[in-house]
This record gives structure tokens, sequence and C-alpha cells, in this order.
């Protein structure tokens, strides 16, 4: 492992954005969560593959959660989640994890001598948890993250990897 430097916190708290053109389904699903929650209007939303992102601001994550289990029997077979649209790219990455304890956070070189955020769990189950059955919420993170983020420095989002610290 290395050191933390000044230039992994450049890369961290890097300001982001949103790049998406809406389909059809994405407009309905749009109209749908307004309606399903009285009136808050997601700030982007994402499908990819089996997964359904709502990201919503800050101040209307908590009141929105309170639907969440409504939508996901409705939305089936659908994984539908509802994440903290934040700004800064390290504050989103722990948004992506919101019920599970990230240890620390790493961007360290890989087996091939390239870059990846390494996100550390205290154990193997947390780990199995955060990317999902084979592999499927970790791969679906890492296409949002390239397909959909814009950082600042219009660097593309590193490869992000989950390990276990036991």
């Amino acid at each position: 492992m290395g050191f933390y430097t000044i230039i992994d916190d450049l890369y961290f708290y890097q300001m982001l954005s949103f790049v998406r053109k809406y389909s059809n389904f994405e407009l309905k699903l749009n109209t749908y969560f307004y309606n399903k929650t009285n009136g808050i209007t997601p700030e982007f939303i994402v499908v990819i593959n089996k997964f359904i992102f709502f990201f919503v601001r800050k101040d209307k994550y908590f009141t929105s959660k309170i639907y969440l289990g409504s939508i996901r029997r409705e939305i089936t077979p659908k994984k539908v989640l509802i994440i903290r649209a934040e700004n800064v790219f390290i504050n989103l990455l722990f948004s992506f994890f919101p019920d599970l304890y990230i240890h620390d956070i790493k961007i360290e070189n890989n087996t091939s001598g390239e870059r990846e955020i390494s996100l550390y769990f205290l154990s193997y189950k947390d780990r199995g948890i955060a990317i999902g059955r084979r592999g499927e919420y970790i791969k679906c993170l890492n296409e949002l993250c390239q397909r959909y983020i814009i950082l600042e420095n219009k660097i593309t989002p590193l490869e992000i990897k989950c390990k276990a610290l036991d």
C-alpha cells in the first residue's frame, strides 16, 4: 500500500457533474418517483443492467428513503437505489455504500500498473455486500462512474475496487 498524498486529496475532493440524455423509460421513472415521493424530483436517474439509481438532493435524501421499500416492491425485478446527489467525488463514493462502514479509501497501483480506487472494508462479509452478487454492483458503479460522471479536471474516474482487511 502506498502513502496518502496531497495528489490523492486533489483527486478525491474534485467537484463532479453528471451527464446523461434520458430515455423515455427514465423520463417515466422521473415522473413515477416524483408522484411516489409526494413531490421529490430526482436530480439524476441512471438505469444500468438491473440497477436503477435515483440521485436526490441531500436535504431530500432521508424523506425519499421512506418510500424505498414500496418503490422496490413496485419496480421488480430491478434493484432500486436512492443515492445522495453529491458534488464532491469522495462524498459520492461514500453515498454508494450507505449501510456499510468503509474503513479506508486509497488510490493504489494495481497489478498492471494502472491506478485504482481501493475501498477497504473490515470484513469479507462487508466486502461481499459491497460488490454484490457475482460482482454486479461494483461493475455497475464502475460503469456509472466511467459513463455518467465528469470530474472537474476531466479525468475519467479510476476503477473502484473493494477489498477486505481481514
